[in-house]
């Protein structure tokens, strides 16, 4: 159960089959500002998503990190924090007369019960957050974006089986081709002889790539459920709590290593460079970023908007770090170009249309059904008083005339 912002009344919580049946409906009337709105997401990903891995690289210091890179995902969630009370705080001065604050304490205590859920993403994140850092030791910056393109193919099965969501075949072979893309690129990815952990380079690849595409994947959709399923909290509320969990959890890392390795690193701003503050903010605005996708826009959306960025990763890091450009990666992002376009196509739309069109022509008939009962409820109710009535008649005692 959940409480109504405006009413106080106690609603059923949305399941998994309304809110994709809601998606469904939504994808056949999107508007142009919405159109709008994914093409500026879609743009502003595709740049943050590009850097990142650029960033990251640029962090190291002869192969490794000078840094703790748990301090980085503490700063960028305190990050997200601060530009989500500022928001909030932005929105207060433009409510309308009579309405709550939206950091009163009543408004955060109901906000916080319905959106207990966004704990799990971020319990989520910030290990994917720190797999981040361990996946750029061994791989290079656009290998590293190649492998995490695997998560498309893994949040479609998340979400048909968490969220009831409908995929075309067209879009099924669509996300296949992903894969072979991604594949076609990774066949020559690490160097012969690399070792790591003390694992043979090909196991630990296939182990880190594994837990890279799982755990990421579980976040997004979780998040996605978490942020529809309460639609009527402002998204800024959302990311409070959201962006609240990951900065506990991390500093809760932060403590862990500190029982480990000592106190002095409880010193989050030990190693950090100019590079690694473009990596905070950059790693901010892009988790602020997602919210949006996931909240307004769609998971494989966000994910597919990041293989766009695979182009601008690789040829980026050819240019500063002096990487080859093989022909395994031009093919593979040829291939994943037409993957997009495929899952993207009105043609691979076709049968998502007519399931859409389906549940409406469903509700209309059940609605039509409710109608017809009424009338004939109430039509069986008169010609029973009708009957009635002539039956009382017939035992009145007729009056002398």
């Amino acid at each position: 159960m959940m409480e109504c912002s405006v009413c106080h009344s106690k609603i059923a919580s949305p399941t998994s089959k309304t809110i994709s049946r809601a998606y469904d409906r939504h994808r056949s009337h999107v508007s142009s500002k919405a159109r709008f709105l994914n093409v500026l997401l879609v743009g502003g990903d595709c740049v943050l998503v590009g850097f990142q891995p650029i960033l990251v690289f640029m962090s190291k210091v002869d192969g490794g990190f000078k840094f703790s890179p748990i301090s980085v995902n503490f700063l960028t969630e305190v990050a997200k924090v601060i530009f989500a009370i500022t928001m909030l705080l932005f929105q207060d001065r433009h409510k309308k007369v009579g309405e709550r604050s939206l950091l009163s304490i009543s408004s955060l205590v109901q906000a916080a019960r319905n959106n207990v859920l966004l704990a799990v993403p971020a319990l989520l994140y910030a290990v994917n957050n720190y797999l981040k850092f361990i996946m750029q030791l061994y791989f290079n910056p656009a290998t590293v974006k190649m492998l995490s393109n695997l998560k498309v193919l893994v949040i479609a099965i998340l979400l048909k089986m968490i969220m009831k969501r409908r995929f075309s075949i067209i879009q099924w072979e669509a996300l296949a081709l992903l894969l072979i893309g991604i594949s076609i690129n990774q066949l020559r990815s690490l160097p012969e002889g690399t070792t790591s952990f003390g694992l043979p380079v090909a196991t630990g690849a296939y182990l880190y790539t594994l837990i890279f595409v799982t755990v990421p994947s579980l976040a997004s959709v979780f998040n996605e459920y978490a942020l529809k399923s309460q639609f009527e909290t402002s998204i800024y509320h959302q990311n409070l709590f959201l962006y609240g969990y990951g900065a506990i959890f991390n500093f809760l890392a932060i403590l862990g290593t500190a029982i480990f390795k000592g106190p002095n690193s409880l010193d989050i701003l030990q190693g950090h460079s100019k590079a690694t503050m473009l990596l905070i903010c950059n790693n901010a605005a892009q988790g602020i970023l997602s919210s949006f996708f996931f909240k307004y826009a769609d998971t494989i959306l966000k994910k597919y908007s990041s293989t766009i960025a695979t182009i601008f990763t690789g040829i980026a890091s050819a240019v500063l770090f002096g990487h080859t450009l093989t022909i395994n990666f031009v093919l593979g992002i040829s291939v994943v170009i037409i993957s997009m376009h495929q899952f993207f196509s009105a043609l691979s739309k076709v049968k998502d249309e007519k399931q859409s069109g389906s549940l409406e022509m469903m509700d209309s008939q059940d609605s039509k059904r409710s109608k017809d009962t009424s009338i004939l409820n109430m039509t069986t109710g008169a010609n029973e008083d009708a009957s009635h009535r002539v039956h009382e008649d017939e035992k009145r005692p007729l009056l002398p005339v």
